[in-house]
Formats: C-alpha cells, sequence, structure tokens
C-alpha cells in the first residue's frame, strides 16, 4: 500500500492512464470490427472507407503508446491486404 504522497500520487496517475487507454484500444477495435462487417458484406466501398478510418486510428494508438509499432504496422499490413483481396474477387 503507497504510504507516501508520491507513490499516492502514482497511483492516481496510473489509474487515470489506464482509464484513457482502455477508451483508446477499446475505439480501436470498434473501427476494426466496422472494417470486416464491410469485409464481410463484400462492399468494397464501405470497407476501403473503414480501412482508411481503421489505419488512421490504430496510428494513432501506436503514437499514444497504447500499441506497440510493429503491432500496428502488422495490423494494417493485414487490413491492407484483406482489402486488396476483396477489391481483386
Amino acid at each position: 500500500m503507497a504510504n507516501n504522497p508520491g507513490a499516492k500520487k502514482a497511483i492516481r496517475k496510473i489509474a487515470k492512464r489506464t482509464e484513457a487507454n482502455k477508451a483508446r484500444r477499446s475505439r480501436v477495435r470498434t473501427f476494426l470490427r466496422r472494417f470486416d462487417e464491410a469485409l464481410g458484406a463484400g462492399d468494397a466501398a464501405a470497407a476501403k472507407e473503414a480501412f482508411g478510418v481503421a489505419q488512421s486510428e490504430l496510428m494513432r494508438a501506436v503514437g499514444k503508446g497504447v500499441v506497440h509499432p510493429n503491432t500496428g504496422a502488422r495490423k494494417v499490413s493485414r487490413l491492407h491486404r484483406q482489402l486488396k483481396k476483396l477489391a481483386a474477387a
């Protein structure tokens, strides 16, 4: 248990940061789900638009430190590959 002011403040900061990161992670998942739904529907135009938003949101999470840069790049790459496959079909 924290027993000095600095440790108590650190606990408060960590709790606040954890809440913000949860919200950011949830937001990313929402946009990834929307992209998957557009892919599932076979709508190339909607998928392309959803891809742009999802990519932007993922890179934003990378910038905020919520997602590791390599993880963000890998996810974007896989999304783009799925989009190209849909466009080719």
